[in-house]
């Protein structure tokens, strides 16, 4: 097995029911559905210890490509194989590519905004909620860059429609899931929409992903990423 238990490398469970579960790091007591076989918990905020970083990073970032710029991230000793970092992850890559090709936005405080709503996504969103949080974050992005508020007219429908558009991308492929797999859909779901709604053309590539040993759920050819299928 691969990483999975950030404690001992188990594979992971999930619980139909959230139990009362305590973070094996830093002691915190919550609700929780998902938890390693071996019974350990590692709560989100831990599991994504140091992601702070992400915004010193992505300001540095002149990529006008968020596949590329999201393969950087992924790189980086925050992110994990699955994790909720995706959540935010997702969301950051598309505002600096953003950025980068001309759309007008202030990127440093929009990150921070990115890193603050992505964060309350919570890991396991896309089994429990039906909404996977990399697409939820394309969304966020959306809605960033709109200005949308729940008072909003049309920033309100194009964020909406934005994270219909990916989840319904990544819910073409099915499950079960992969977080790598799921960024790039919504990734790829947004550059798309951007253009058409912004008229901001954000660079994109082939993907071919690079992790696939690394998932021990890994769907193989039914991944468009996969690189059999190029």
């Amino acid at each position: 097995m691969n990483e999975e238990c950030l404690i001992c490398g188990a594979p992971l469970e999930y619980l139909q029911e959230a139990v009362l579960m305590e973070c094996r790091l830093c002691g915190k007591k919550e609700l929780s559905a998902a938890r390693c076989i071996k019974g350990h918990y590692v709560c989100d905020e831990c599991h994504s210890a140091g992601m702070d970083a992400l915004v010193s990073l992505c300001l540095n970032e002149t990529s006008k490509d968020p596949i590329i710029i999201m393969d950087k991230l992924m790189s980086q000793p925050f992110c994990h194989m699955h994790g909720p970092e995706h959540h935010v992850m997702v969301g950051a890559a598309l505002l600096t590519a953003y950025r980068n090709t001309g759309g007008e936005v202030d990127l440093e405080s929009r990150l921070l905004a990115m890193l603050q709503r992505g964060k309350q996504v919570p890991g396991g969103a896309c089994g429990f909620w039906g909404a996977c949080g990399a697409g939820i974050s394309s969304g966020i992005f959306v809605s960033l860059i709109s200005g949308a508020s729940p008072l909003a007219t049309e920033a309100w429908g194009l964020s909406n429609r934005m994270t219909a558009k990916s989840l319904e991308a990544i819910g073409k492929i099915g499950g079960p899931r992969c977080c790598k797999r799921d960024s790039y859909l919504a990734i790829l779901s947004a550059v798309e929409f951007v253009r058409e709604h912004f008229g901001v053309e954000m660079e994109t590539h082939d993907v071919v992903c690079s992790r696939c040993a690394d998932n021990n759920q890994c769907i193989g050819r039914r991944c468009p990423f996969n690189p059999v299928n190029h």
